[in-house]
């Protein structure tokens, strides 16, 4: 797309927008990868994830299309090195009960899903649970290699970084919602799976009773590992550390949560080890700011049993975006991956309606907004749940090791951006 018919920001701040693609008519995305200079993107509501070539940024164009098997998703996925991981999970946002995105967040996922009484009485499944490996040695071409199936509702989401073990959230038969599961990935052709660890409470399969309040989600949506550690975002739990030295065998370190009072919805944790600095991202899933204010939170971890919240990122000022419609606050950060760009300073983070921002954290007790970029109005709609708001809802963020940054949105395809701070 020529830079005369780039889309025009409703703000911007430091950024300057040098590419888009909508992703080959599927403009909808949910997590993003670079590798190789392509961008693989998990799609919401296309059902299946894209390839798009972006190794001239500035004219981005769409290679490849894999379809999901029916009444599944593929809306996250991980890629490092020859190798592309994909999960397949029941598409719940395609689902009858699911419509209203309430019932999504509210309450045991696994009893609306059924995933928590089926191990007692397994039923019939119309969906495809597990995660795929494709060899991507040439990405406009992935070749899935392996699947690992999984008994229940699916694998959310992933992180792996090369070698031999992969960590995933996943709702397997007989838990309320996602725990935390290791993947041995020593053979990619043949993923098994590791060992686990939930809450206390989740395992309705072995007798355990929930004792949180049963509008809440305790259920995992991922961890991050840096080093023998993985930073669990336990959304309306919050914080779960876990000893992954043993990957076999992972243990508790600690569970700290912060809702009440504040309202849930972890959803990122970012580890910056040369500081002793933990980033915990509390996600906006509600429209019109309905679950109220979601912090990105900075925790002081040089005590790694007592994490200690020290700062919150400052939020948007120049408009009124709590008033926009759709969501309002954070979703996700750039993850620091290993093949990507790093910096334990500069953290970019998507802020659904308010778009893409970034913040200078040199000074950890006074994190500064430092750029901005809100993307307009899409052209239309991909969502097809009823009374969907037409805005801009930025979903993820990746940076390159060059510098420039891929964004994306569940309904206006891929922005690529330099930062100019």
């Amino acid at each position: 797309m020529s830079s005369q018919n780039l889309p025009k920001p409703d703000s911007a701040k430091n950024m300057t927008l040098i590419g888009h693609s909508d992703q080959g008519g599927r403009p909808d995305g949910v997590q993003l990868m670079v590798n190789k200079g392509h961008a693989f993107v998990g799609h919401m509501f296309s059902k299946g994830f894209s390839v798009i070539d972006c190794t001239n940024p500035r004219d981005p164009k769409p290679v490849t299309y894999v379809a999901a098997p029916p009444n599944t998703w593929n809306i996250h996925l991980q890629t490092y090195g020859d190798l592309l991981l994909v999960i397949h999970a029941k598409d719940m946002f395609a689902a009858a009960e699911f419509q209203d995105e309430k019932a999504y967040y509210k309450g045991a996922l696994g009893e609306k899903v059924g995933t928590a009484q089926a191990a007692a009485a397994p039923k019939a499944r119309d969906w495809s649970a597990g995660l795929a490996v494709y060899d991507i040695k040439n990405p406009k071409e992935p070749k899935q290699i392996g699947f690992m199936p999984v008994e229940g509702g699916g694998v959310h989401r992933i992180w792996y970084t090369g070698g031999r073990w992969a960590y995933v959230s996943v709702l397997l038969d007989g838990f309320t919602d996602y725990i935390f599961m290791t993947v041995d990935l020593a053979d990619p052709t043949k993923p098994v799976a590791g060992g686990k660890l939930w809450l206390q409470g989740m395992n309705t399969a072995a007798g355990e009773k929930i004792s949180w309040p049963a509008n809440k989600r305790f259920g995992l949506h991922h961890a991050t590992v840096s080093g023998d550690t993985a930073y669990g975002a336990w959304r309306d739990a919050g914080l779960v550390m876990i000893d992954v030295k043993d990957r076999a065998n992972p243990s508790l370190i600690l569970h700290k949560n912060w809702s009440p009072p504040f309202n849930g919805g972890t959803h990122n944790c970012v580890h910056l080890p040369d500081r002793n600095l933990l980033i915990v991202v509390d996600e906006a899933v509600l429209d019109d700011y309905e679950d109220g204010f979601k912090p990105i939170w900075l925790f002081d971890v040089r005590e790694p049993t007592n994490p200690v919240s020290i700062s919150t990122f400052p939020t948007p000022q120049e408009a009124d975006y709590r008033h926009k419609g759709g969501h309002y606050g954070p979703h996700n950060i750039h993850e620091n991956r290993p093949d990507a760009f790093v910096s334990s300073t500069t953290i970019f983070a998507t802020m659904q309606n308010a778009g893409i921002r970034v913040y200078d954290i040199k000074n950890e007790y006074r994190p500064e907004e430092t750029a901005w970029f809100v993307p307009p109005t899409p052209p239309k709609l991909i969502d097809r749940r009823p009374n969907r708001p037409l805005v801009i809802q930025s979903c993820d963020v990746y940076v390159d090791k060059e510098g420039l940054i891929y964004s994306n949105d569940y309904n206006g395809g891929l922005y690529i951006l330099d930062y100019k701070g």
